[in-house]
């Protein structure tokens, strides 16, 4: 799926590398600019941009602390005093609402690039090498897939114990198998090409060959894939949170201010439904700009 300058990369004479090099910008310029042309891209960006900027700035922003207790304003409603209203302990929900970006916005990234490089590397290999190798590792990524990753995730969570660390380590792990399958798709169709056979002439290593020559002309179906792991990044460390496996109390996290407004929600919906909705704009967000991604990079 890569583009055809970008394959023909490392042939040739100089000349023709330096021509491959030029024509790889130039591929790169043409999808920036039919990005920024991408409507559902801008909105999509546009939300996630949002997310993050509070994720990293709330302290700044937040009108009050998330975290101060104020017993004599308790499932407070929305005011002009209390924009969200407060919770059960008299905290201030636009306030926890802000600063629960950071946690879900430190989680989901991290969890998605060790997804990635996992799921790479399985694919790269079993990909390229095909045959017995091939055969072993997606005979295990079979049986990873064949059970709830949601399951996988909660069971690991329960032996290790609730951390931030952990879940970051598990979401990877039950990525790791869903980006390898995309990845050695790609790379089966790569390996085949004209710039593979001349690198292996060349005598290019196999290590060399699939790090220099392939994993750059398989970018497009990464890019898509990792936008896409990146939503399920966030709803699965949020759901997480919300089971009590993930951050644990005093964290404003989305995902566990949602259960924690569960036993309010006839009387203060509010406590679990502005963090609801904080949640499912930035998941919004991350699939808009996933399909914009994809939409171009088809065309």
């Amino acid at each position: 799926m890569g583009s055809p300058e970008v394959a023909a990369a490392g042939n040739g004479t100089p000349d023709e590398g330096f021509g491959a090099v030029r024509g790889a910008r130039s591929w790169l310029g043409r999808q920036s600019m039919a990005l920024l042309r991408s409507r559902t891209f801008l909105i999509g960006a546009a939300i996630v941009a949002f997310w993050v900027v509070d994720a990293v700035f709330w302290r700044a922003i937040v009108p009050q602390d998330p975290q101060a207790l104020n017993p004599t304003a308790t499932l407070a409603p929305p005011s002009a005093a209390h924009w969200f209203g407060t919770d059960d302990l008299g905290r201030d929900v636009f306030s926890r609402t802000l600063a629960g970006a950071a946690s879900v916005l430190t989680v989901a990234p991290a969890a998605t690039a060790l997804g990635l490089i996992g799921g790479i590397v399985v694919g790269l290999v079993g990909g390229y090498y095909r045959g017995l190798v091939d055969d072993i590792l997606m005979r295990v990524v079979d049986a990873l897939l064949a059970f709830p990753l949601i399951v996988i995730a909660v069971l690991v969570l329960a032996v290790l114990g609730p951390s931030v660390v952990n879940v970051i380590l598990v979401i990877g792990f039950v990525f790791t198998p869903i980006v390898a399958r995309t990845v050695r798709s790609a790379v089966l169709a790569e390996r085949e090409r004209e710039y593979v056979a001349a690198a292996r002439l060349l005598g290019s290593s196999s290590v060399a060959i699939m790090a220099a020559e392939i994993l750059p002309n398989i970018t497009a179906p990464l890019a898509v894939e990792a936008t896409i792991r990146f939503g399920y990044a966030v709803f699965t460390s949020a759901t997480l949170a919300f089971l009590s496996l993930g951050v644990q109390q005093p964290s404003p996290d989305w995902g566990l201010s949602i259960s924690l407004g569960r036993a309010n929600l006839e009387t203060a919906p509010w406590i679990s439904l502005f963090p609801a909705a904080a949640l499912a704009t930035l998941i919004i967000g991350i699939n808009l700009a996933a399909d914009g991604l994809h939409q171009v990079l088809q065309e």
